[in-house]
């Protein structure tokens, strides 16, 4: 392939492309194939050799393969996004004449998942050099995605077989990881609704659909949907190959914290067979019911948390911490009406605040019982907790309300 001619390359190109060999056109459209290590096929005006030989659109588009091929070759990764975007925006327009034919979707799925990596390292070196914003040319790959996912999304009257939709969720994953890298969430959301439209969605395949729910799970933790979360991860970890272990390493990430608010703390094996020992601490100090422990667990690992971006889900593990140390005082004083002075000494016995009052004390059980952790309520005039006689500290997995 190195050493391929450029008559050569375009021969196989338009022979591949008439005779509607989709992997085999993407193949050699792909910018992680053999065919861009040849010298000849780099080229930065390709356009009078490439009309010669091909017809119009198919010329344009690869007259702008092969200019990302000189672009990569060179390191300069802002012309090579541009490249790479003419491509993909000359292939939507094509692909949309195509009816009732889906041929080409493994060329789409290869020139897009091609344009958001030399979106990536365009975006990264433009950081280093301190031009723009990071992120910037991201969104503007972004904008390249979104028009094949409007031709796939559109072909609404072709036979299941041919239909173009069959690209969406590919689309959609490849989406999900820009959207989530330059933290504009929201967009997501119309496209989970697109996907969840679809009256084949379970019949993608198994690879696809554990991106798909890795993302929509993540989705749902930010949003507060813990069950749903758990419910997404959980379909990502259990169906994840057992092959893949850092994929499965990335989901335990986000699905550990979501079961721990659910009230299903890790093993310590699990723990250490993924290695993820940075949540043992967490664990054992939410299960103790212990502030401090857990304050200290969070510092000592703050920047592990703070990478993967869930620090702020953890902190939320505070309020679990609060109620298994005052189940414990419930317990021990095996009555429905506690004073609120036991919950202080509590609460000093374990390490935290020195300072903490009666007030901070009845301010952390009002939110424990607004946020459904405890049944009960405040005497203020006689400084007690009153709690349900059945069922005073509901099952964490219930319904509560967590902002």
């Amino acid at each position: 392939m190195a050493t391929m001619t450029l008559n050569q390359y375009l021969s196989q190109v338009g022979s591949a492309w008439s005779r509607r060999r989709g992997p085999v056109a993407a193949d050699l459209l792909s910018l992680r194939h053999p065919h861009v290590m040849s010298a000849r096929l780099q080229l930065e005006r390709p356009e009078d050799e490439v009309q010669d030989v091909l017809e119009p659109p198919l010329d344009e588009l690869v007259a702008a393969h092969l200019r990302c091929l000189w672009a990569m070759a060179n390191r300069d990764f802002g012309e090579a996004h541009r490249c790479q975007s003419a491509v993909v925006s000359c292939f939507a327009k094509v692909f949309v004449t195509h009816k009732d034919d889906n041929w080409a979707l493994p060329v789409m799925n290869t020139i897009c998942l091609d344009l958001r990596r030399v979106a990536l390292a365009a975006d990264l070196d433009r950081t280093r050099s301190g031009q723009g914003h990071p992120g910037e040319v991201l969104e503007k790959a972004a904008e390249g995605l979104m028009s094949c996912f409007r031709v796939c999304a559109g072909d609404t009257r072709a036979e299941m077989d041919d239909t173009k939709r069959w690209g969406m969720l590919n689309l959609v994953n490849q989406l999900f990881k820009i959207y989530f890298r330059v933290n504009k969430l929201h967009l997501c959301k119309p496209l989970i609704r697109a996907i969840e439209s679809l009256s084949f969605r379970g019949d993608f395949s198994l690879s696809q659909l554990v991106t798909y729910r890795y993302y929509t799970g993540r989705k749902a933790m930010f949003d507060c949907d813990y069950k749903a979360a758990e419910e997404a991860l959980d379909f990502a970890f259990l169906r994840c190959h057992r092959a893949c272990r850092n994929n499965k390493r990335l989901i335990l990430i986000y699905l550990i914290p979501v079961k721990m608010l659910l009230g299903h703390m890790p093993q310590e094996q699990l723990l250490a067979k993924y290695n993820l020992l940075q949540f043992s601490e967490v664990v054992r100090a939410v299960k103790e019911g212990n502030p401090r422990r857990l304050s200290d667990a969070m510092a000592a690992h703050q920047a592990f948390f703070i990478k993967c971006g869930i620090y702020l889900i953890l902190e939320k593990l505070r309020t679990i911490t609060y109620r298994n140390l005052f189940k414990k005082v419930y317990l021990l004083t095996a009555s429905v009406q506690i004073d609120i002075a036991r919950f202080q000494a509590a609460l000093l016995a374990t390490g935290a605040d020195q300072d903490i009052d009666a007030d901070e004390t009845s301010c952390i059980l009002a939110n424990l019982i607004y946020e459904g952790r405890m049944k009960g309520y405040i005497s203020h005039s006689h400084q007690k907790l009153v709690l349900s006689k059945k069922e005073p500290f509901p099952a964490l997995s219930a319904g509560v309300t967590v902002s």
